[in-house]
C-alpha cells in the first residue's frame, strides 16, 4: 500500500530533498510536485492525493491559506523552518509537523502516522456492510446502512440515499434477496425500506428520513415486530 503524495514548497533545493525521501520510501509513491500553492491547489483537484508535504513559508499565498482553502483535504504533513507554526499547525487537523532540516528517522516517523490514520480510515469503510449494484453502465458500491428506502419503477428499481438517488436495472423480488432482513422489510408493493432509519408510523404509512412511504395494511404486525427487534 502506497500513499499517493505531493510536495508543495517554493524552494527547488526543499523539493528536491523531499521528493528524494518519497521516492526512497516504500509506503509512498509521488504524484507531483508544485511551486506555489495555486498550482498545487489545481493539481489537487485533478488527481487522488492522499497526502500533502506543505511548506508553510510561501510566497502570496501560504500552506495555512491552501489549507483554508481546501474542502476536503488530504492528510497533511507541515514543513516550515520555524517552531513557532507548530501549535497553529494542529489547530487545522494536520497529520504531523516537520521542523527543518529534516530527519530520516523523523520523516519515517511522519509517514508511519500518515499510513496508520489511512489504514484505520479504510479499515472502517470495509467492514461496512456494502453491495455493489450496476447503474449507468458502471458498477457502484452502496454502503447498506446509507439507504434510506427503496422504491420500484417499472422494470427498475431506485435507491434513495444521503448522497444521491441510485437507479438500476432490478424488480423488487430480486434485490430484496440482496438485504440483510433484520435491517429491511418491504412494506409495500412499490417500498422497501432501512428500519434503522424508520421515525414514526401509523395504520397507513411509515415516516423514513422525513418522508410518508406507504404501508400495506398487512405488513403493519410486521413492521412493528422488525422495529422491535432493531
Amino acid at each position: 500500500m502506497k500513499l499517493r503524495s505531493i510536495i508543495v514548497d517554493d524552494s527547488s533545493m526543499q523539493r528536491m530533498a523531499v521528493a528524494k525521501l518519497v521516492n526512497n520510501h516504500p509506503n509512498l509513491t509521488m504524484v507531483a510536485e508544485y511551486s506555489n500553492a495555486i498550482e498545487a491547489k489545481n493539481g489537487i483537484k485533478n488527481h487522488e492525493i492522499d497526502l500533502i508535504f506543505l511548506d508553510v513559508e510561501m510566497p502570496i499565498i501560504t500552506g495555512f491559506d491552501l489549507l483554508e482553502s481546501l474542502e476536503n483535504s488530504p492528510q497533511v504533513i507541515l514543513i516550515t523552518g520555524k517552531p513557532d507554526y507548530a501549535l497553529k499547525a494542529f489547530d487545522y487537523d494536520v497529520t504531523d509537523y516537520l521542523h527543518k532540516p529534516i530527519t530520516m528517522a523523523r520523516f519515517d516517523a511522519s509517514v508511519k502516522r500518515a499510513v496508520a490514520n489511512y489504514e484505520q480510515l479504510h479499515r472502517v469503510n470495509e467492514d461496512e456492510e456494502h453491495i455493489f449494484v450496476k447503474s449507468n453502465l458502471k458498477k457502484r458500491k452502496v454502503i447498506l446502512n446509507d439507504i434510506k428506502w427503496i422504491e420500484a419503477l417499472g422494470d427498475y428499481i431506485k435507491l434513495v440515499t444521503d448522497e444521491a438517488n441510485i437507479v438500476i436495472l432490478s424488480t423488487m423480488k430480486s434485490f430484496e434477496k440482496q438485504l440483510p432482513q433484520d435491517k429491511f422489510l418491504r412494506i409495500h408493493k412499490s417500498y422497501i425500506i432501512n428500519l434503522e432509519k424508520v421515525e414514526k408510523f401509523n395504520s397507513k404509512n411509515v415516516e423514513v428520513s422525513g418522508r410518508s412511504i406507504p404501508l400495506s395494511r398487512n405488513k403493519k404486525t410486521e413492521l412493528a415486530e422488525a422495529l422491535s427487534n432493531v
